[in-house]
């Protein structure tokens, strides 16, 4: 199958190819013409698989062939980091085509919020938003959704995760009830189920590769005391990778390991909540032209980011939500790449590894820890833990420690 199978616009197909676009995704093959033929859609595929192509390609074809005079379509998105990925993606595709969009998110100065109100105002196709940022500008009355036509939703199971249930069905109640809804998840919990059948009506359903990791990433993990974590991590980068992110479990972990990882010589850069967007903007871009060859974060980089030629991620702490693994790692063999996934695992974290090897559906081989670092823990996930009492690096635990056509059909 190739792109020209879907009858897109002329023009439109100038922008693919302009963008290196030729054979569609798994997701993109299924996806497109159920959107081209005005079915809600729920579909469920995991980062790196062509989603975000999958829905603005259908929908700005649609756009193209219809009255667009107004506001058409409002994808909503967990991070302003997607925001402005979703946003860069269809400023691509419409390089020759006349549609509007902006992206609406939170941080940065009063002077944005402005701009933003100002683009609202004037009106737009396409709106990208976070919605704790667009409920704010629901309030000014400026946005007129009568005529929207697509509400769409983008990783909406890390929405729900972010507490923003609620925001979504306030905003929701602004949206005319005769639309075409779309939600897009990477994982597919009851309660991403729950909110499908509150919002969607009729949907087809598409499910490709749930809740696993690309095939193109070798999984790796190693047993290891906390206080060895630093000499591990020197020892893997002995090896030079050309792009890494390391994740941590808190933003204080974060900022921490940026001076830790100085001592040992690895360059790294921290990237957070704490950062002003337009840090936050450069450091990413930085990242992106290999300027910054190390980034440290938490989850928000799992899902808010789209860089190509990632080699390296490194689980410097465990994921507490199994799914988040599966995040995290698919930030590296992007687009049928290859990449490395290393996990590091300490005493405490066993349980929760072992829930991600059920997840995954498969058991993922400990390294064993270079000589010069000492012994390392047992992997017993299953083995009731006695509270920690002891333990030590380069000594082995004791075993207390071993442990369509549907216009007429009423909607919510």
């Amino acid at each position: 199958m190739t792109f020209d199978d879907f009858q897109l616009d002329a023009q439109l197909m100038d922008g693919l190819d302009a963008m290196g676009f030729r054979a569609p995704t798994p997701i993109q093959q299924q996806a497109i013409p159920a959107i081209l033929n005005h079915y809600d859609l729920i579909a469920c595929a995991q980062t790196g698989t062509g989603k975000t192509a999958a829905y603005l390609l259908p929908v700005i074809d649609k756009i193209l062939n219809s009255n667009h005079s107004h506001l058409n379509t409002l994808i909503l998105v967990p991070t302003r980091e997607l925001a402005q990925q979703i946003d860069q993606q269809l400023e691509g595709f419409s390089y020759y085509v006349p549609i509007s969009s902006i992206a609406v998110y939170g941080g940065g100065d009063g002077n944005l919020y402005t701009q933003q109100q100002t683009a609202l105002r004037k009106g737009a196709d396409i709106i990208i938003a976070t919605p704790g940022r667009l409920i704010g500008h629901l309030a000014s009355g400026n946005i007129d959704f009568s005529k929207l036509q697509h509400l769409i939703l983008d990783e909406a199971d890390r929405m729900l995760d972010m507490g923003f249930y609620d925001d979504i069905i306030k905003i929701i109640s602004y949206l005319p009830k005769d639309r075409q809804t779309l939600l897009f998840s990477a994982t597919m919990p009851p309660r991403i189920k729950t909110l499908a059948s509150k919002i969607l009506f009729e949907p087809k359903e598409i499910s490709i590769a749930i809740s696993k990791p690309a095939a193109g990433i070798k999984q790796m993990a190693y047993m290891t005391y906390e206080s060895q974590k630093l000499g591990l991590l020197s020892e893997i980068f002995k090896v030079k990778y050309q792009s890494v992110i390391v994740f941590a479990s808190t933003k204080e972990k974060v900022k921490s390991l940026q001076f830790e990882f100085k001592k040992i010589g690895i360059p790294a850069r921290p990237f957070h909540s704490d950062l002003e967007q337009k840090d936050r903007e450069e450091l990413m871009n930085d990242f992106r032209n290999r300027k910054v060859q190390v980034l440290i974060g938490t989850d928000i980089l799992s899902r808010g980011i789209d860089v190509d030629g990632i080699d390296l991620v490194i689980n410097f702490d465990v994921p507490p939500d199994p799914e988040d693994y599966v995040h995290r790692i698919g930030r590296t063999a992007r687009a049928e790449t290859t990449g490395t996934a290393i996990t590091f695992i300490n005493e405490k974290d066993m349980r929760r590894f072992h829930a991600i090897e059920k997840l995954i559906e498969r058991e993922i081989e400990k390294t064993p820890l270079p000589t010069e670092l000492g012994a390392a823990p047992l992997y017993e996930p299953l083995k009731k833990r006695a509270p920690l009492g002891g333990g030590r690096p380069g000594s082995r635990p004791n075993s207390n420690h071993h442990y369509k056509g549907r216009k007429d059909k009423p909607r919510n």
